[in-house]
């Protein structure tokens, strides 16, 4: 797969998980891949100060992405 191909894929599984997150304030942007394994985000918005952001970090971005790009095998999110 190239790295465009698996770039729209990670973008599809944020589309997909986008709309939960915007439901209660935040959203979510993709920053880049690193060695076609990891994933760098940066969550955005009520996500920021949420005590349950590294809870939806892994249950939910990171198992949606993983269902569209098994290849991924850790999502992280950077601060800023």
């Amino acid at each position: 797969m190239s790295a465009a191909e698996l770039t729209q894929k990670v973008e599809d599984a944020l589309e997909e998980i986008r709309p939960f997150l915007q439901s209660d304030g935040g959203d979510i942007t993709l920053l880049g891949i690193d060695d076609d394994k990891i994933v760098r985000v940066q969550l955005q918005g009520a996500c920021v100060g949420c005590s349950v952001n590294q809870m939806t970090l892994k249950s939910g971005v990171e198992m949606t992405i993983k269902k569209h790009a098994p290849q991924i095998e850790q999502v992280i999110n950077v601060v800023a």
